[in-house]
């Protein structure tokens, strides 16, 4: 069982972490990767536990996790992870469509040479996706990895927000249809001309590719149906 890791750091920009914060983003990936499946209820005792730590950074957790969409709390039943409904994919990609091309045009002009070099290391990773080595859970959380730099290469806290909360969804979805999908190593390794775009400093091209992959992304799923 994923417990927290007791030294500084190791979060996805590498900044030292609160008990809450490890606690937030353990969880969050759980649910994201439907480890806690819709619509089951959440023991916060138990999830301390499973994590190492006491209730209370568990609970600040679930407060955010909420506000995300990823668990709802109701009167007198208690908190439960939210379902996946594939209604939600027209809304989500709404955003994404719009979202997305802004975030790998900003990442592609405010880059730091550290981003570059983190982009550049994830871009090998997924020259390995062709080689079939790696199962569906691991593409996954590859591709999180991957959006998650280009947000945070963008140096714009309020669409990584954004963005990560979307593609959170969107992942969930993504889980939910996965073995209906021909495809995956392909859906990921899509990302490596985007990557090769935003280290070369190439907005433009990176704003298109990045469209085409959301609007990949929803003709696949709605294709899996």
């Amino acid at each position: 069982m994923q417990q927290l890791a007791t030294e500084p750091g190791g979060g996805e920009q590498g900044e030292e972490l609160s008990l809450a914060e490890r606690a937030y983003r353990v969880i969050r990936d759980r649910l994201v990767m439907l480890e806690i499946r819709p619509g089951a209820p959440i023991n916060e005792e138990q999830l301390g536990q499973s994590l190492g730590v006491g209730r209370t950074p568990v609970r600040e957790a679930l407060k955010r996790l909420q506000y995300e969409r990823l668990v709802a709390t109701y009167p007198r039943r208690g908190t439960f992870a939210t379902d996946v409904n594939i209604t939600d994919l027209a809304h989500i990609s709404e955003v994404r469509q719009e979202l997305e091309p802004l975030a790998a045009a900003q990442a592609a002009r405010r880059a730091t040479a550290t981003d570059r070099a983190t982009l550049t290391a994830l871009r090998r990773e997924l020259e390995s996706a062709d080689s079939g080595r790696q199962d569906a859970t691991e593409l996954m959380q590859l591709d999180l990895q991957v959006h998650r730099a280009i947000y945070a290469a963008t140096h714009n806290p309020y669409l990584e927000d954004t963005l990560v909360r979307h593609d959170n969804l969107a992942t969930r979805i993504w889980c939910l249809f996965v073995d209906r999908l021909s495809d995956m190593a392909g859906h990921v390794e899509e990302h490596g001309p985007l990557i090769e775009a935003i280290v070369a400093g190439d907005p433009d091209k990176a704003a298109h590719l990045a469209r085409s992959h959301v609007v990949g992304f929803e003709q696949a799923i709605r294709a899996a149906i």
